[in-house]
Parts: structure tokens; C-alpha cells; sequence
């Protein structure tokens, strides 16, 4: 391709409405567009990495057994209300009406429209195991769209379902996959961790997340680097540790004039914040729920979620915890009713706690669970954070950020069972099919990409998915064979199957060298009067500072050596 033709123009400017790298290099070299808010065309250069990632993604589906299919965008509202998942989607469903007013929605994921598909061709044991995939627009109504194309409202996806007999067979594709998904991320050149996950609205048991690290990723990571552990912030978990204080005392009622934070009263009574207990009010589902955790720690919304088994969650409103008659900086569950009670476990990892007397400027001394108050459920609702105990090996938790490209998921017979997938046993006994689920956003992977590999200069492409290998950058002199060696090179190169973006504008050297960096091109091959004078081009790899001379004969095998390498 010659620069002169290339349909999109690179900018100098940082656009102001990018926020993350990628979104401003993506904007600068002129791959993408929006339209609105969380929706882009790809330009040539965008779609061509699109492309190689697709390609790389489809061989290893069908490598590992996939069938590719294609399923319909449209999909019957009514197919979400069987399997129960539209309200949990919620708002992020698209939703329209056909002209005879049938509701419609627009695909966010195909696990529905699969699992009826498959439920009307598989009878028996004998159809199973399948794996059946498609790359495919999906659209979800993000309520802010961020980061250029990390979190957009449609973007390419592949989705893979694999539909087994029992778990055993579920675990079987289970690890088919994640040994797929680690050589699609090897062969895009991009370094991906396996971290535990949280299913989210989609459901399900096991769950796994691949993340490329990343400072402006939006997920955090809390990993061990003593053993293997790594998991999602939202599904990572700790050693919280027991607080040593005694055998359990008598309930004793302490004045706390004007104290209604964990750190005034922790202060006041001269106790760590470890021995107190903490409240926190949720409105779950459009009810009041009493949360109550220990006073070092912080609540994890989604694990509280999770437990709860609610569609929205969110804090309650000062005016909801008065109208409540809840005495907010003084509050407890010892001695309150009427409310659901959720605890974090770490109420039962000591003793002697401090706790609100439920009246103002007033606490407890030596509340005990579960002598002094009851909870609706007890489970693990805490934060995992660096610096606690990996409860793998008790080592020292880290953290770190990165971007999820890729998750996995146990789905199990949740859907199946709605939808009728069943087949029919050797013994003649009919049971739900046991799926699984598996996503890569590919237009999130580019993303992450350039987030993972860039400098000041701009985008530094692995060389499995750069749009082109080869920046062809003739220096143009007036009475040169400038012009006749770089034609020449080109038409050798494009013969020797080399990916070449030929930059034959008469522009300024510093014009053209800005534009090979910005566009991120693994190679730069510059042809000038200099090089000439020695039957040499001048040989630059995007990742290094220097450039070295490269004798003219041969150059276009040694170029695919390096690009292969």
C-alpha cells in the first residue's frame, strides 16, 4: 500500500476527548473514528490488525476442535425472559420493536440463541461433545463508554460455547480452551495472566479472566509472587487473620460524643480499627440490606452481589438510612430486626469487638459473634488487598492493573435446563446438556495491545498482528535514483510476500520518520542519496533506538528472516 493512497491521515495533536493511550494513538494514526459515544468504524490500518487477530483466534478454535457458525444479531426478548437473564442485564440490553411489535433485543452475547439452536439438534449422547463458535458484532449499552475501544457499546467478539455430557467433559473443554487462549496470545505476541474471575450477569462456576498487565488497565489484579495465585480484585480473596483479644467479655454501653467514623471511634476508644465492626447500608434490589464487616476492612460490591443474588446494588442514600430509623455512625446489628443481615466472615475472627449501640454518640464494647447478633448470611464480602496473606502458600499479596482480553467461564446446566438442551443417555435416561463459555473481545485485544507496547513516539506493534511489516521511506533528492531504487524495492518486496506501507509522499524526512514511529510498523526500511552512495538502505526495528546499513542485495530475505524470528 502507498501512503499517498492510504484512506485515514495522521494527527500531531493529542485529541482531547482520548483518555487512555491507545484511544489517543488509535485517534493520531488514523485507524479509528467514533461515530458517537463507544461506537467506531476501523480504518484500513485498524482493520487490517483486526484481521490477523481474527485470523490467529479462528486457527486456534479449529485447531482445538471449534465449529464456526454464525448466529442472528436479532434476538427474541422473550429467549432473555426464559433464561431469566434479561433483568440482569438490565439497562445494558438493547431493545427494540419490529414492526408487529414483537420485542427484540440486540445481541450482548449468544448463549441463549446457541443453547435453543443446539437444544434442536442434539438428541443424543452421541451428538456430544461440541464446541461451536462465530466472530461476531456484539452491542451492549454501556453506561460510560471509556477508553477508545475498552469499553465500547458494539465491538467484535468471538464467543465459543462447548456443550458436554457431564462435568468431567466440561473440564476436558474447559482446559482445550484455556490452552487455546494461551497460544492465541503467544502467537499475537502479547503476554496474557491467568487470573480467577467473577462471572458476572452471564453466571456460572469456574471462572477465568486473561489480562494483559497494563498501568492504564481498569481491572486490578492481586497476584501472589510466592505461588501461581492470581485473581480479579472482585474475586480475590485473603487471610484475614484472627484478632487476639480475649476471652468474650460482657456487652459494655461507652459514650463516643461526636464520633461516627471507624477512624473517630477507633481513636477515641485508643482500639485498631481491626477491633471494631463496621456498617454499611445497601438498597439490594430496592430493599434495605445491613451489611456488617470488620472495621479494617472494606466491602467487595460484587462478592456482596454474588451472595445476595440481586440484579442492582448500590448505597444507600442518607435519606433512605434515616427514613430507615437507622442511627448512621452508630449503628449495629446487636439488637436491630426487620433488616437482612449480611456479615463478612471476619466478624467470627475475633473477639471483644466495638460495635454501634444504635443510638447517637453511643458504642459497644466486646460485641461477639454470634453470642450478641445474628446475620442472615455469613461469607467472605471483603476487599483482597496488597500487602494481606495469599491464602494459597501465606505469602505476601501484590497487586497490579491490567486489561481482561479474554474470559472463560463453567456455565454449567443453568441455561440448558431453561431451554430444554437435553440428550438422551446410553441407558435411555434424558439429562441437561453441561456448557461452557468463552469470550475474546478482539477489538478490546488491539487495544490492549498498544496499551501494553507503546512509547512517546507512538505505537509499537508486535510483529503477528502489525497492519504492515515493512515502512518503505524513501528520502527524495532531485537528481537522486532515489525514486527508481525504492519502486524497485517495492515491487520485490510485495514479490517476496512482504507486508509493505510504502511512504511515497514528497514530504520532509522528519515528517515521514514521525509517521513511521506513530504508526508503530516493526521495521523501517530508509532508502536515501547516503545509503545509495554505499548500495545500502538504512534498517531500523521499531523497538530499538539505532539503525544500522544493509547492504541493497538480499535485503528482501533478510527482512522475512527477522519478521519470521
Amino acid at each position: 500500500m502507498r501512503v499517498s493512497k492510504l484512506f485515514g491521515k495522521t494527527l500531531r495533536e493529542i485529541p482531547a476527548e482520548a483518555d487512555t493511550v491507545s484511544h489517543q494513538l488509535l485517534v493520531r494514526a488514523g485507524m479509528v473514528n467514533q461515530l458517537v459515544a463507544g461506537v467506531y468504524s476501523y480504518l484500513p490500518l485498524a482493520w487490517r490488525v483486526l484481521q490477523k487477530i481474527e485470523n490467529i483466534v479462528r486457527e486456534e478454535m479449529d485447531r482445538a476442535g471449534g465449529q464456526e457458525l454464525s448466529l442472528p444479531v436479532l434476538q427474541p426478548l422473550e429467549l432473555w425472559q426464559l433464561s431469566g437473564r434479561g433483568e440482569a442485564l438490565g439497562k445494558v440490553l438493547f431493545t427494540l420493536y419490529d414492526r408487529r411489535e414483537r420485542p427484540l433485543a440486540l445481541g450482548p452475547t449468544h448463549e441463549e440463541v446457541i443453547t435453543q439452536l443446539v437444544s434442536r439438534n442434539v438428541r443424543s449422547y452421541r451428538d456430544l461433545p461440541l464446541m461451536l463458535y462465530q466472530i461476531q458484532t456484539k452491542f451492549r449499552d454501556e453506561p460510560r463508554p471509556r477508553g477508545g475501544l475498552i469499553r465500547v457499546r458494539e465491538f467484535p467478539m468471538k464467543d465459543l460455547y462447548s456443550f458436554d455430557t457431564d462435568e468431567a467433559g466440561l473440564d476436558v473443554s474447559y482446559r482445550k480452551m484455556i490452552e487455546a487462549y494461551r497460544k492465541i496470545y503467544e502467537r499475537c505476541g502479547l503476554p496474557a495472566l491467568l487470573v480467577e474471575a467473577d462471572s458476572g450477569a452471564i453466571g456460572g462456576k469456574d471462572s477465568h479472566e486473561f489480562m494483559l498487565v497494563a498501568g492504564s488497565g481498569e481491572d486490578e489484579i492481586i497476584y501472589c509472587p510466592g505461588c501461581d495465585y492470581a485473581a480479579n480484585v472482585e474475586k480475590a480473596v485473603s487471610v484475614k487473620g484472627n484478632i487476639e483479644n480475649g476471652a468474650p467479655r460482657k456487652v459494655e454501653e461507652v459514650s463516643t460524643p461526636g464520633m461516627g467514623t471507624i477512624e473517630e471511634v477507633a481513636g477515641f476508644l485508643k482500639v485498631p480499627h481491626s477491633h471494631t465492626l463496621k456498617a454499611v447500608f445497601y438498597v439490594a434490589d430496592g430493599k434495605m440490606v445491613f451489611v456488617v464487616i470488620r472495621g479494617d476492612l472494606a466491602v467487595n460490591e460484587i462478592k456482596l452481589k454474588n451472595r445476595l443474588r440481586c440484579t442492582e446494588l448500590r448505597l444507600a442514600t442518607e435519606a433512605e438510612v434515616i427514613e430507615a430509623g437507622i442511627v448512621a455512625g452508630a449503628a449495629s446489628p446487636v439488637g436491630l430486626s426487620g433488616f437482612k443481615v449480611v456479615a463478612d466472615d471476619s466478624v467470627s475472627s475475633g473477639t471483644n469487638f466495638v460495635a454501634g449501640g444504635n443510638k447517637p454518640d453511643t458504642h459497644l464494647r466486646n460485641v461477639n459473634y454470634p453470642r450478641d447478633f445474628k446475620a442472615d448470611i455469613v461469607a467472605d464480602i471483603a476487599t483482597a488487598r496488597a500487602g494481606e496473606r495469599c491464602a494459597s502458600c501465606g505469602g505476601v499479596l501484590a497487586s497490579t492493573h491490567g486489561i481482561e482480553v479474554g474470559h472463560v467461564f463453567k456455565l454449567g446446566t443453568f441455561l440448558s435446563e431453561k431451554l430444554e438442551a437435553v440428550f438422551i443417555d446410553e441407558k435411555g435416561e434424558t439429562h441437561p446438556i453441561v456448557m461452557g463459555c468463552y469470550g475474546i473481545g478482539i477489538g478490546r485485544l488491539l487495544a490492549a495491545a498498544i496499551e501494553q507496547s507503546h512509547d512517546a513516539k507512538g505505537i509499537i506493534w508486535p510483529a503477528p498482528i502489525a497492519p504492515y511489516h515493512v515502512y518503505l521511506c524513501p528520502l527524495y533528492r532531485e537528481g537522486t535514483k532515489v525514486t527508481e531504487v525504492s519502486e524497485k524495492l517495492y515491487g520485490e518486496f510485495l514479490a517476496a510476500g512482504l507486508e509493505v506501507l510504502y511512504d511515497d509522499r514528497e514530504e520532509s524526512p522528519g515528517v515521514k520518520f514521525n509517521d513511521a514511529d506513530l504508526l508503530g510498523i516493526p521495521f523501517r526500511v530508509t532508502v536515501s542519496p547516503r545509503t545509495l552512495q554505499k548500495e545500502s538502505v538504512e534498517l531500523k526495528r521499531r523497538n530499538e533506538k539505532e539503525s544500522a546499513l544493509v547492504p541493497l542485495a538480499g535485503i528482501a530475505d533478510k527482512l522475512k528472516g527477522l519478521i519470521k524470528g
